[in-house]
């Protein structure tokens, strides 16, 4: 059985490194991790490479909201992981997963059937 996948998208430095090293340690290869919207939304394309992704809400003032959608509409997993509460997020993500920051990686993992 191979590894399972999942991007980390987290625009800062120390939460993206711990987050790295959690996963890695828990034997998850990770891509990224990515810091920007558009590097997240390049790695979608021609197909994603990977099985899950962790989001950072705000990345530098943009909202990860449409790198959700497109995850949503090819059946990719995800966790939004924010200082925000969950009813700050858009109606359409009320039913997504959602960690506080720091995010506790065996919660994220759980949400993410892993």
């Amino acid at each position: 059985m191979t590894a399972p996948r999942i991007l980390v998208v987290e625009d800062e430095y120390m939460l993206a490194m711990h987050l790295h090293d959690g996963l890695c340690a828990r034997g998850i290869e990770v891509v990224g991790p990515v810091a920007t919207l558009g590097a997240a939304l390049a790695l979608l394309e021609p197909e994603p490479d990977f099985d899950a992704a962790i989001l950072d809400v705000n990345l530098d003032g943009e909202k990860s909201y449409p790198l959700a959608q497109r995850l949503q509409r090819v059946g990719i997993p995800f966790v939004f992981a924010s200082g925000y509460d969950l009813a700050m997020l858009p109606s359409e993500f009320a039913a997504s997963a959602h960690c506080l920051k720091p995010v506790d990686l065996d919660q994220a993992l759980q949400q993410l059937g892993f």
